[in-house]
């Protein structure tokens, strides 16, 4: 049985790709019945598009393989908390269960209000989080 941090290396694969392309490196994965689903990275440069953040390229890519909008038997690995959007879109996916690695002290969810997701989905936070923040603190020193 694979194991959240298993699925974590996979997400943290997908930030190493965003990172080489210039990208904030947040990478995605989502899981359902243990198969990743869907893999995604930060594109916001490349598609000139704000709202293309991994979590929701992830969530478009997962409904279109389960062929349906509600995400209720899926897991998203994320390598950084998400943004308040990302939540919200997660909370109209009805999303089972959030893992992500590093907090984001300034643009994360949590920092205004824990209920941005839907009531029954879980959150697990802290999975390989010095090796997400580690990769963030890394693009910020060489790119900005």
């Amino acid at each position: 049985m694979l194991d959240d941090e298993y699925f974590m290396r996979q997400a943290l694969q997908e930030a190493h790709k965003a990172f080489d392309k210039g990208e904030v490196p947040v990478g995605a994965v989502m899981v359902s019945g243990q198969r990743i689903i869907a893999r995604a990275h930060n594109l916001t440069e490349i598609l000139n598009d704000v709202t293309a953040h991994a979590e929701m390229q992830a969530i478009t890519a997962a409904a279109n393989v389960m062929g349906g909008k509600y995400l209720t038997d899926c897991t998203l690995y994320v390598t950084v908390e998400p943004c308040p959007m990302c939540a919200g879109a997660l909370r109209w996916a009805q999303i089972s269960r959030v893992v992500y690695g590093a907090p984001d002290e300034k643009r994360g969810y949590s920092r205004i209000s824990t209920h941005l997701l839907h009531p029954k989905t879980s959150v697990t936070s802290g999975i390989m989080a010095d090796d997400c923040a580690d990769l963030m603190k890394l693009f910020f020193a060489r790119f900005r």
